[in-house]
């Protein structure tokens, strides 16, 4: 289990990088938009207390227990990774320019076509929106490929994203679960 980072810990966080948890031919590579301050002082994605990503991982089906953002490596194992259309950590999203998600959807279609994940989970509809300029893009599959990678857009996890609750994240993240098997299977 992680421990809670001090003030200076955050403070010094800002604009770090965190590693992506990526290998070649992954089943799904989730793609947060940034790490926060609170994943950047731990050096671990979706790691702040209130974020609902590694819940709605495991009520996807994705993982077989609730794993914490420490066991993050673990997800390889699973065919799993993250990575982040931005790699530099900030306190919030919307300090992220226009320009630099625009310039991080390019680094992420590199990144893509270079490890060849199965499929590409977005988590982030606005952000997803930006970076790939496809200003109507809903949640689910999308029509787009990247190479021969399929492509999914989630709702962001963020415990500020009052939209969707726990038990939608989960069911959203087993659509995309059932997607990326039959896909595998085929």
């Amino acid at each position: 289990m992680s421990t809670r980072p001090t003030k200076d810990q955050l403070a010094a966080a800002h604009n770090a990088t965190i590693p992506d948890v990526i290998a070649p031919g992954l089943d799904v590579l989730f793609c947060g938009i940034n790490p926060g301050l609170y994943s950047g002082a731990l050096g671990q994605h979706f790691a702040r207390p209130g974020n609902r990503f590694w819940p709605a991982l495991h009520a996807g089906g994705f993982t077989p227990r609730l794993y914490a953002p420490s066991e993050q490596d673990q997800l390889l194992d699973l065919g799993l990774g993250i990575t982040n259309v931005v790699a530099r950590t900030t306190a919030r999203a919307d300090e992220l320019s226009d320009d630099e998600l625009r310039a991080g959807g390019k680094l992420l279609v590199a990144k893509v076509l270079e490890y060849r994940p199965r499929w590409l989970a977005v988590v982030g509809i606005t952000a997803y929106r930006t970076a790939f300029g496809f200003k109507k893009a809903r949640v689910g599959r999308q029509e787009h490929r990247i190479g021969d990678t399929f492509v999914w857009v989630l709702p962001n996890p963020s415990g500020l994203n009052a939209h969707w609750t726990p038990a939608e994240l989960g069911k959203e993240f087993a659509v995309l679960r059932a997607a990326s098997r039959r896909r595998r299977n085929r």
